[in-house]
C-alpha cells in the first residue's frame, strides 16, 4: 500500500486542514474517523476522532505515530478518505480487491485557506480548550449541551466554558492523582451531573486512567436520570446514589473528592470526609455560606459589618478562608480559584486542596503561606465557630 502511504505523508503535515475517513466496513469498530492538525505546548500533533455508533473518542498523536495507523485503516477498515489542505485536495478510494485510487487537485484559494487554518492553530496556542467546540462529544450530546454534529447549543455555551474550566483544573493536578490502580472518585451534590459526566470523560477516555465514580445527590429523579444516561453512554465506571452527605458511608477511601455547590455546612461534611479519606485531591466550589452570618461579631468591625450585603460577602469569603486553612492544617497545599466569570454567578470561588506526599516537594504555587497569626486566634477575634474546624477537631 505505498500509494496511502505516499498520500497521507505527504498531506499529513501543518498544512492540513482536516481528514476524514469514511465508509466503514465495520461500524462496531469505527463508523467514521476525522482527523486535524492542533498546536499543543508549540508542538504541532494531529487530533484522531473516532466516532463509534454514539460514542466519540478523541486521542493526539504524532505525524510519525498517525502514518501508519492512517494507512491501516484503510487496509482494513475504510474503503474511502477526503483530505482537505491549504493548497491541495485529495479523494482516495480502496476497492473491493485492494486497488487504491487517488484522486488530487490543487486549491485555487490556497492562500486564504492557508490563513485560516493558521489563524485556528494560532487560536489553539491561545485558548485551548480540552473538549473543542465542532467536535461531537457523547455526553455534551446526551446531555444538550451540544448538537450531534458537534455544535454548541446557543443557551449552552456558558456551560460548555465551564465545563472546560473545570477539565483544566483536574488537567493541573493530573500528576498527584494514583495511576497504578483504579482512581476512586466521590461527587458530592453532583446534581445535573454536567461535571461529573465531563471528569469521567477526561479522566477514562481522554486520559486512559481506570476509574470509579459516584456521583452523590439528593434529589431521586435527577439520580435516576443521570444513571439512565451514563447506561446508555457505555460508562461502566460511573453510578449515581441518592443521598446526603454527612451521612454519607460508601467508601472506606477516596483518592479525589468533588463537592460543586453544595450548600452551607454540607461543604464541611464533604470536606471532612476527604480528609478522613485521605483524599489526594480535593476541589470543593462552596455555596451559600450562611453559617459564620450568623456568628460573626466584632466591635472593630461593626462599622463595616452593620450593612448586610456586606457582612455576607464578607461572612462568605472568611468562611472560605478558614477552610483553606484548616486543610492547610492536615498537610495539604491550598488554592482559592476563580472558577467560572463572576458575571455569571457571585458564587465563583474553587477551593482546590492537594496532599502531597511525604517526600515530595510542594510546587512554589501550591506552597502554605507564611503567617504571623494563627486561624484559632482570627476564629477568636471574629467570635466564629467554623463547623470544619468542630468537626475535624473531633476527629
Amino acid at each position: 500500500m505505498e500509494k496511502l502511504r505516499d498520500v497521507f505523508g505527504q498531506m499529513l503535515n501543518v498544512d492540513l486542514i482536516q481528514m476524514t475517513l469514511s465508509n466503514s466496513r465495520d461500524a462496531d469498530r469505527a463508523g467514521k474517523i476525522k482527523i486535524r492538525p492542533v498546536l499543543l505546548k508549540g508542538e504541532i500533533l494531529f487530533q484522531e476522532t473516532t466516532y463509534r455508533g454514539t460514542q466519540v473518542f478523541h486521542k493526539n498523536y504524532t505525524g510519525g505515530e498517525l502514518l501508519p495507523r492512517l494507512t491501516e485503516y484503510m487496509e482494513t477498515l475504510f474503503k474511502q478518505a477526503e483530505l482537505k489542505g491549504k493548497r491541495e485536495e485529495a479523494t482516495v478510494l480502496v476497492g473491493k480487491k485492494g486497488t487504491v485510487t487517488v484522486k488530487r487537485k490543487k486549491c485555487p484559494e490556497g492562500e486564504s485557506k492557508a490563513d485560516t487554518n493558521a489563524g485556528s492553530l494560532s487560536h489553539n496556542r491561545t485558548k485551548r480548550y480540552i473538549l473543542q467546540e465542532g467536535q461531537p462529544v457523547d455526553f455534551l450530546i446526551g446531555l444538550g449541551v451540544q448538537t450531534p454534529d458537534g455544535k454548541i447549543a446557543k443557551a449552552r455555551y456558558d456551560k460548555f466554558r465551564q465545563i472546560n474550566r473545570y477539565l483544566e483544573f483536574i488537567e493541573d493536578v493530573l500528576d498527584r492523582l494514583p495511576s497504578d490502580r483504579t482512581l476512586r472518585i466521590v461527587d458530592f451534590g453532583c446534581g445535573k451531573s454536567y461535571l461529573t459526566f465531563a471528569m469521567y470523560y477526561y479522566l477514562h477516555r481522554l486520559q486512559g486512567r481506570d476509574i470509579r465514580v459516584t456521583g452523590l445527590d439528593l434529589k431521586k429523579d435527577v439520580i435516576e436520570h443521570c444513571n439512565r444516561l451514563a447506561k446508555e453512554l457505555h460508562y461502566q465506571g460511573l453510578q449515581f446514589e441518592q443521598g446526603d452527605i454527612q451521612s454519607y458511608g460508601g467508601a472506606d477511601a477516596v483518592d479525589m473528592v468533588v463537592s460543586l455547590h453544595a450548600c452551607d455546612k454540607a461543604t464541611d461534611y464533604a470536606l471532612e470526609k476527604a480528609v478522613k479519606w485521605g483524599a489526594r485531591v480535593i476541589m470543593a466550589v462552596p455555596c451559600c455560606q450562611h453559617e459564620l452570618n450568623g456568628q460573626i461579631r466584632c466591635d472593630i468591625l461593626q462599622p463595616v459589618l452593620q450593612y448586610g450585603l456586606i457582612k455576607e460577602r464578607i461572612s462568605a469569603l472568611i468562611t472560605d478562608a478558614l477552610r483553606a486553612d484548616l486543610l492547610e492544617r492536615q498537610g495539604y497545599h491550598v488554592q482559592i480559584l476563580e472558577f467560572i466569570d463572576m458575571e455569571h454567578t457571585p458564587k465563583n470561588l474553587m477551593i482546590r486542596a492537594v496532599k502531597e506526599k511525604g517526600t515530595e516537594k510542594p510546587s512554589k504555587s501550591m506552597m502554605p503561606v507564611k503567617r504571623n497569626c494563627d486561624i484559632d486566634e482570627v476564629a477568636e477575634f471574629l467570635h466564629v465557630a467554623p463547623a470544619l474546624k468542630k468537626l475535624l477537631e473531633k476527629e
